[in-house]
């Protein structure tokens, strides 16, 4: 027959004390633990200096925004903001963007920046009647965009954006276009073009019948002359009738923009008969039909005259001096005209 154990009752006594001390430690320390998390969490970052900028780029993790952070001073501890993140299930959801802080702000109210994509935002604005070399001036020197196409030649710029036309020349839509700062230019080039290919898709939708035109990109092509043509508002229709009537019977465009455009950068703003009489591929006074590209970036409003044309028989259009054109269906009206408005005769 075995006999008793006696110390079996002392030893199961001291392991359950050892246990409840273990307990009580466990416990305190999940408290101090819990308590300086918490104080962690709630407790804003020092802006020292004011305010700061920082720029999370595409494909960065939790991990790598928190010693980001750090290294440039805007966060302490930065594994423990990473902890925070995955305790908080934010960790994968934090967005690329350029964002600033104005005040300091607590580890919990960061991660809410990031994951929100609160990034600070610029603008561009591309201007209706800008060409394509003023696009490119203008994305070159904004500061708040990443200029991802400096060294790209136009042919790969194109493939970028997914353009198929031969020419950047009136893809972009003039319009004002919001950012998030330190975005590509490439992103913002391809906002425009979509917005262009858009409306006009909606303005070829509705063309008048029996245009002389063969396709969107034509429409495109005119609409751009019309808009460099234009100085009043109002005569856009007239100014796209006369351009058609010329096409239906066969007769050169003549319109100076054109020439100006295929002078370049040579064009010192002085417009001589000497231009208007040398070829390029752009002299509509050289050459029939429409140029091989457009020539600017045209508005809704010139998209829709180069596709609605007035009714009208004018073959001819001269300036009147206070923006607004006269418009003439006969060469003598418009030579009469020229006089009057251009060389001051009565």
């Amino acid at each position: 027959m075995a006999r008793a154990n006696k110390n079996s009752p002392k030893r199961a006594s001291l392991l359950g004390r050892l246990l409840a001390w273990l307990s009580v430690l466990l416990l305190l320390t999940a408290v101090a633990v819990g308590g300086y998390g918490w104080r962690y969490a709630h407790t804003p970052f020092p802006l020292d200096g004011g305010p700061r900028a920082f720029v999370l780029e595409r494909g960065t993790t939790m991990r790598m925004a928190a010693n980001q952070l750090a290294a440039e001073g805007l966060v302490e501890e930065p594994w423990l903001l990473t902890v925070l993140a995955r305790l908080t299930g934010d960790a994968g959801r934090i967005k690329a963007g350029s964002y600033e802080l104005s005040e300091p702000v607590t580890p919990l109210q960061l991660l809410a920046k990031l994951t929100d994509g609160d990034v600070s935002s610029a603008t561009l604005t591309i201007v209706e009647g800008w060409n394509w070399r003023q696009v490119k001036a203008a994305l070159a020197k904004d500061p708040d965009l990443r200029h991802d196409t400096a060294g790209m030649d136009d042919a790969a710029i194109l493939a970028a954006i997914g353009a198929k036309a031969p020419s950047p020349e009136g893809l972009f839509f003039p319009d004002t276009y919001h950012f998030g700062k330190q975005s590509s230019d490439i992103q913002v080039l391809k906002r425009a073009h979509e917005a262009m290919q858009k409306q006009l898709a909606a303005a070829w939708e509705a063309r008048a019948a029996n245009l002389p035109l063969q396709s969107p990109y034509e429409a495109l092509t005119l609409a751009s002359i019309v808009e460099k043509e234009t100085g009043a508002a109002n005569d856009r229709p007239m100014i796209s009738s006369v351009f058609h009537n010329r096409m239906r019977i066969g007769m050169r465009l003549q319109t100076d923009p054109t020439v100006i455009y295929g002078l370049g950068e040579a064009f010192d703003g002085n417009l001589k008969r000497v231009h208007l009489e040398t070829d390029t591929p752009y002299n509509s006074y050289t050459r029939g039909g429409l140029p091989p590209t457009p020539i600017a970036m045209p508005g809704m409003a010139a998209l829709l005259a180069a596709t609605n044309p007035a009714s009208s028989k004018a073959l001819y259009f001269v300036a009147k001096g206070d923006g607004s054109s006269y418009f003439s269906s006969t060469l003598a009206e418009h030579n009469q005209a020229v006089r009057r408005y251009q060389l001051g005769a009565k």
